[in-house]
């Protein structure tokens, strides 16, 4: 009895090996989990990108969604403040770049990806005003009851240079307003503000809006979207192959369909 009682515990003990040595196995085909926190304005060609990317490399993207800058808790800087577990971030150049001056990112991995103009839209259906030129933007902005522009980069630029710029700063004061954490399209598409104004990028695909077009040439304003691997990644290695392909010339088309502009096209 003895024997036998022995016998079978080899057994056990020979099946438990093995099933561990087809988990590693198993766990090691499916790649490694990357964590990555994006921009909205690089959202709709990381959407096209990313499952290129996890059938290329057996990678798999966990993906979350955050402004580069503001005092949301979703930022970006605040994500990565509190100590979340990113392996990439995607956001704008400029607040990147700030990270890397901390050290909360790795310099030398810091890329550049692609840059977007402002658009303005409207609600679907409603009347399309002229922004085509500098005056016509002007009256434009003047006869509109609200306006809303976006927390990150392209909102900045706006309350700050541009509404300045056109001698309306005081008028913008009282109709439009700034929108935290939240498309601004979606806000324009639920007839929440007449006007909307964001990155093309973020712009385009949002349902119920029309768009009507890029800043004029003299006012625009080109956001530069770039990518960097936080100090604390778990996965840098991983996470700077993710970053390569995102500036590989493979995924400039998927960069375009989105409204942006491939960086290494951009003068």
């Amino acid at each position: 009895m003895r024997t036998e009682s022995k016998t079978i515990t080899r057994r056990r003990l020979a099946a438990g090996l093995l099933g561990a040595a087809a988990f590693a196995r198993t766990a090691a085909a499916a790649g490694t989990e990357v964590r990555v926190v994006s921009s909205g304005g690089f959202a709709a060609a990381y959407r096209a990108l990313a499952p290129q990317f996890e059938q290329m490399s057996g990678d798999r993207l966990v993906t979350e969604w955050g402004p580069s800058m503001g005092a949301t808790p979703g930022a970006i800087p605040a994500r990565l403040a509190r100590g979340e577990p990113i392996d990439a971030v995607v956001m704008v150049a400029a607040a990147l770049d700030r990270l890397v001056a901390a050290g909360t990112v790795m310099a030398d991995s810091r890329t550049d990806l692609a840059r977007s103009g402002i658009g303005a839209a409207v609600r679907q259906g409603a009347p399309k005003p002229d922004i085509g030129t500098v005056a016509a933007l002007r009256s434009t902005l003047l006869a509109a009851r609200s306006v809303a522009y976006s927390d990150s980069a392209s909102g900045v630029y706006l309350r700050d240079t541009l509404f300045p710029r056109l001698g309306i700063a005081a008028e913008m004061a009282r109709t439009a307003r700034m929108i935290p954490a939240e498309p601004v399209g979606a806000v324009v598409a639920r007839g929440e503000a007449e006007l909307g104004f964001q990155q093309l990028s973020e712009l385009r695909p949002i349902a119920g809006i029309d768009l009507l077009g890029p800043l004029p040439a003299e006012v625009q304003k080109y956001t530069l979207f770039a990518a960097g691997v936080p100090a604390a990644a778990r996965q840098p290695a991983a996470a700077r192959a993710l970053i390569r392909f995102l500036a590989s010339p493979d995924a400039a088309t998927a960069i375009v369909a989105s409204g942006m502009e491939p960086a290494s096209r951009t003068p």
